[in-house]
């Protein structure tokens, strides 16, 4: 008997990095899957590569496509065991140049969005099952850049301190994943250009304490552990960043 035989589980922003990283070891382990995406090419790649699991165009910033979510998951797997809230959307702009437009799409993907999904989703979670929520590590203090972004995910640590209030009574935990510079194809700023990229990776190397980046393989082991195993905590935020906002030098 596989890891996962027997558990059904919901992974939004589920068809590239780390989400992606965490659909295929569940399928891998036997789980039955929803798994959310917005690009169609993802989409289909993610459907070859994750087998018998439902794939869903899905926008976490549109309430109506979350309700949408909502029913196909009761359709398609009926009660869920763990349910990874991975999507969002990352726009690195000095704070004299974020338009409104970009504010409100950071603010609606990563926080809105997060907080509508448990929501909506919260009722088909059974008793005792889990919840876990990427933020990043910049999630915590500031950087130039990174204002909206880090508003954004502080925000979203701070639903999961309420979720984890609000689910208590029906045994569901919620905690957090919080990575700092890892290893996935976009860096984590889809809009970014390649140029860009490697910059971002250089500067990540430099200021980690670890002098490297994290593998998705790292994070995925994380959440896993978050989702399965830390049995006994709820509230919580694991920082996977090699030592990043941890007051190491």
């Amino acid at each position: 008997m596989t890891r996962f035989e027997g558990v059904r589980a919901v992974v939004t922003g589920g068809t590239h990095g780390m989400g992606l990283g965490v659909a295929e070891a569940l399928a891998a382990g036997g789980a039955q899957l929803v798994v959310t995406g917005r690009d169609e090419a993802r989409l289909d790649a993610a459907r070859r590569s994750l087998g018998g699991a439902h794939l869903v165009r899905s926008d976490a910033a549109s309430l109506a496509d979350i309700d949408a979510l909502r029913e196909t998951v009761a359709r398609a797997l009926g009660r869920i065991d763990f349910l990874f809230v991975n999507a969002g959307v990352a726009t690195l702009e000095p704070f004299e140049a974020v338009s409104e437009a970009s504010y409100d799409r950071m603010f609606a993907v990563n926080a809105k969005g997060a907080f509508f999904t448990v929501q909506r989703l919260a009722p088909l979670l059974r008793d005792g099952g889990s919840i876990v929520l990427t933020s990043s590590v910049a999630d915590e203090g500031g950087e130039p850049g990174m204002t909206v972004y880090s508003g954004s995910k502080a925000a979203l640590r701070s639903f999961a301190s309420g979720f984890a209030a609000e689910l208590m009574p029906r045994g569901i935990r919620v905690n957090v994943v919080s990575p700092g510079f890892i290893d996935t194809p976009t860096m984590g700023v889809a809009s970014a250009t390649q140029e860009e990229r490697e910059a971002f990776r250089k500067i990540g190397d430099e200021v980690t304490p670890m002098r490297r980046h994290g593998s998705v393989a790292e994070v995925v082991s994380a959440v896993l552990f978050l989702a399965f195993d830390a049995t006994y905590t709820t509230g919580a935020k694991l920082r996977v960043s090699g030592g990043l906002g941890e007051g190491i030098t």
